[in-house]
């Protein structure tokens, strides 16, 4: 009986949360890729962000920066955001350390169906982000979260407060604004956007801001922005 009770004490709820990291798959780099699918994003443009994707992973290049670091693989979520209360994990944690990994992702993502909801909160993305981070299966050296999006945040509290506590836990954010000639109402996006995740979105150590120049070009930011946060 009082093994027993030794044994109890030990595997006390500390003790199992270390076990259960021990035995985490490694990775290199935890990567949440959270999505804009807000109304002003037509669907023809929310295809080109997919289809980025698919493309950038099969990518020779970025398939050298994941090979490259010490485990030779890393994991992905990929997550929607419109509204502040309106996220979902679309692709749930996958590990990528070959071609034909990043094929089956792709091909997972391809499958989804697509649809967009009214308002734009990167507040809301970066909130669910960091649930996502903190569900991950895997034990990543690093931890970043790129965020994508044609507009401000109009819903939902500030983006500052949810990008400072991310940077705060040690999270990087990395930002990809998308200028948007064509939305799907209202004008153009302008020139508030670059600045705004600059200043609003994007922090932690080493994090950057790449810009895309409208949807078409999307994939070869998104192709620029793997490599420089993988490798």
């Amino acid at each position: 009986m009082k093994r027993r009770t030794l044994l109890a004490a030990a595997l006390t709820t500390p003790a199992l949360g270390r076990l259960a990291r021990a035995a985490a798959v490694p990775v290199d780099l935890l990567l949440v890729l959270a999505v804009d699918v807000s109304r002003s994003i037509v669907e023809s443009d929310a295809r080109l962000q997919r289809d980025g994707y698919r493309n950038a992973f099969l990518d020779p290049e970025v398939q050298a920066a994941i090979r490259g670091g010490p485990v030779g693989a890393i994991g992905v979520a990929y997550v929607e955001w419109a509204a502040f209360d309106r996220q979902q994990l679309l692709i749930p944690w996958t590990r990528i350390g070959s071609r034909d990994d990043a094929r089956a992702w792709g091909d997972a993502l391809a499958a989804q169906p697509w649809s967009s909801i009214t308002w734009t909160s990167l507040s809301g993305a970066l909130r669910f982000s960091a649930d996502v981070l903190a569900g991950s299966p895997f034990e990543g050296t690093r931890r970043v979260v790129d965020v994508s999006g044609d507009g401000v945040n109009n819903n939902g509290p500030p983006a500052e407060r949810y990008r400072d506590a991310l940077v705060g836990s040690g999270v990087v954010i990395n930002g990809l604004p998308i200028i948007n000639d064509r939305p799907r109402w209202g004008p153009p996006n302008g020139a508030e956007l670059v600045p705004y995740y600059r200043e609003s979105v994007a922090g932690g150590e080493g994090h950057f801001v790449i810009v895309a120049e409208g949807f078409d070009t999307f994939a070869a930011a998104i192709k620029r922005k793997l490599i420089q946060e993988i490798a």
